[in-house]
C-alpha cells in the first residue's frame, strides 16, 4: 500500500543527513538551497521516504465514536515536525513552549473534526502566529532506516548560553543562589505536607463517634 516510502529493513546502511532552513517557522531551504514550498515537500518526500521515514499505522477515534484503523505515509511531514519543534525547544521560553504544546493538540482536533472555520481554530491560529517570528535558524536531521532524529540546531535567537549551561566551574550561573531559589519554590509544597498528612484517617477520626 506504501507508494513514498521504503521499508525500514530495505533502506540504505548509511545515515543521511538532511538540513532544513526555517524563516519565521515556515521551511524555507533544503540543505542549504532556498526552495519554494512544494518542491522542498516534494525534495524532503524523496530523501525520506527513500530512508524509510513516515510510516503511520494507529488507531483513530473518530468523532461518531467509531474506531478505524489508518495506515499513512508522511515522509516530509515527519521530518518537517521534528525539526520545528526542535528549533522551538530552543528559541521559545518553557512557558510559552508548554501551553502551545496544549494548542498544538486542541488545533489539530479541530481540523480533524472538519471545524476549520469554526471561530476558536481561527482564535488559536492566531496565538500560534505570535510565537513563530524567533521560530528562524537551521536543523540538521539523521534520517535512518525509518527514523527522523534532530542532530543539530542553530539560530540567530538562540536562547541556549553555553556559559550559562556548563554544569563546570566556568559556569556563569550561581550555583550558590539555587538553595534560596528551591526554598522559595517548595513553599508551598512543604506548608500542604505539613498540614494534615493523612487527611483520610484525620477525617475519619473526626467523624468517629
Amino acid at each position: 500500500m506504501y507508494g513514498w516510502t521504503t521499508s525500514p529493513q530495505a533502506a540504505a546502511d548509511e545515515p543521511r543527513i538532511v538540513r532544513l532552513g526555517f524563516d519565521g517557522g515556515l521551511p524555507v531551504s533544503l540543505d542549504g538551497s532556498r526552495t519554494p514550498f512544494l518542491d522542498l515537500i516534494l525534495g524532503l518526500n524523496r530523501v525520506a521516504g527513500a530512508a524509510g521515514v513516515g510510516r503511520i499505522d494507529h488507531l483513530e477515534s473518530r468523532v461518531v465514536g467509531i474506531k478505524s484503523r489508518e495506515v499513512y505515509e508522511c515522509p516530509a511531514a515527519t521530518v518537517l515536525i521534528e525539526a520545528h519543534r526542535a528549533l522551538e525547544a530552543l528559541v521559545l521560553p518553557r512557558d510559552l513552549l508548554e501551553f502551545k504544546r496544549a494548542v498544538e493538540l486542541r488545533y489539530a482536533q479541530l481540523i480533524y473534526d472538519g471545524l476549520w472555520f469554526s471561530p476558536l481554530r481561527a482564535a488559536l491560529e492566531a496565538f500560534v502566529a505570535t510565537t513563530q517570528p524567533r521560530v528562524t535558524g537551521e536543523v540538521a536531521v539523521k534520517l535512518y532506516k525509518g527514523s527522523a532524529r534532530v542532530v543539530g540546531r542553530r539560530s540567530p535567537f538562540s536562547l541556549y548560553q553555553h556559559g550559562l549551561a556548563t554544569y563546570s566551574s566556568g559556569d556563569r550561573f550561581r550555583q550558590e543562589m539555587a538553595e534560596g531559589f528551591i526554598y522559595v519554590w517548595g513553599l508551598p509544597s512543604r506548608t500542604w505536607s505539613s498540614i494534615e498528612a493523612h487527611p483520610t484517617a484525620t477525617l475519619a477520626s473526626k467523624l468517629r463517634p
